[in-house]
């Protein structure tokens, strides 16, 4: 088996990335403060054609070195807006007609396959909230999403890195919003 080159993998250019139509789920980031992180995301926004990507609080913003380590220059291909509140972001999102989840270990919260399977029937626009390293999605988001998606975890960690989880929850949202031939 012999490796793809990248003109054979017919990747979209920049200019054609920007003009395509973009998968109808935002990711927020609630302080999330390691730009490698931050970059990650990014990518993986790209990687799946996402519409956008909310940085909130003390995220750092492109351009950026740190971030572009990461993003590979994601960070110039998908788009995104800063607040410096993520209340902020989370109200306009609700005016804007999306259901928003935090990503969060909490009473109440559904499973990632419970939220595939709500996500794919109801065909929404989508956001989800990430938080910060240590603290998680603050309490007063979390109180203002429309519910929080878990990933179970069968190990002794309770948590994962946060691209460890965007990748996890993108890749899977991904697939319960665009139905492929």
């Amino acid at each position: 088996m012999k490796k793809l080159t990248i003109p054979e993998m017919h990747r979209l250019t920049p200019e054609a990335f920007h003009e395509a139509e973009k998968v109808p789920l935002i990711v927020v980031l609630d302080n999330v403060r390691s730009q490698h992180n931050v970059g990650a995301v990014f990518r993986t926004a790209d990687a799946f054609r996402l519409q956008d990507v909310y940085l909130c609080g003390i995220c750092c913003c492109p351009p950026n070195a740190e971030i572009h380590k990461t993003a590979l220059g994601a960070e110039n291909t998908v788009e995104w807006q800063y607040f410096k509140d993520t209340m902020d972001a989370v109200n306009a999102l609700h005016e804007a007609g999306f259901t928003v989840y935090a990503v969060e270990q909490a009473h109440g919260s559904i499973t990632l396959e419970e939220a595939k399977e709500k996500i794919r029937n109801n065909r929404s626009k989508t956001a989800v909230i990430l938080g910060h390293e240590v603290f998680g999605v603050q309490q007063e988001v979390v109180d203002a999403s429309d519910g929080c998606i878990e990933i179970p975890q069968y190990g002794t960690k309770h948590s994962l890195n946060v691209s460890v989880t965007a990748g996890i929850v993108i890749y899977e949202l991904f697939n319960a919003l665009v139905t492929r031939p």
